[in-house]
């Protein structure tokens, strides 16, 4: 039986692919907040009776434009991982990725992004936040 229970926030991630083939996926490190937001547009398509339009006109929708969108921001960790990200950044590239969400499955495919930003005061260590935007359909495979 399935064990029932809260997730760590900190097991949402975001792997980014080494382009390889076979490609292997490794977790930007350094994430300490992070979100993954799905949504998807709503396109009207109410219309007012035609046999009796005084009546109470009923609001009916469908879904548009599906969006999937990871952010995340934290320590930054320099390394060789996050070299081959900060070229796919600086140069507004595409390449491929996994979010794993805990209790849901796996989003595949290619990201870029949208937005990053370096951060740091005086002590502390520098600090990095970043917008992931789906750059074509991605597969979903569910947890099993």
């Amino acid at each position: 039986m399935a064990q029932v229970g809260q997730v760590l926030g900190r097991t949402l991630l975001i792997k980014i692919g080494d382009g390889a083939d076979p490609e292997v996926f490794s977790n930007l490190c350094g994430l300490k907040t992070r979100s993954f937001d799905m949504s998807t547009n709503e396109i009207d398509t109410t219309i007012p009776s035609c046999t009796n339009p005084g009546d109470v006109v009923q609001k009916t929708s469908r879904p548009g434009i599906a969006s999937r969108t990871f952010t995340g921001s934290g320590a930054y960790v320099a390394g060789a991982n996050a070299s081959a990200f900060m070229t796919h950044v600086t140069n507004a590239t595409a390449f491929n990725a996994q979010v794993v969400v805990p209790g849901l499955g796996t989003f595949s495919g290619p990201f870029f992004v949208t937005s990053f930003n370096f951060s740091g005061d005086v002590e502390p260590n520098m600090d990095f936040s970043a917008t992931f935007t789906a750059a074509d359909v991605l597969t979903f495979v569910a947890e099993a």
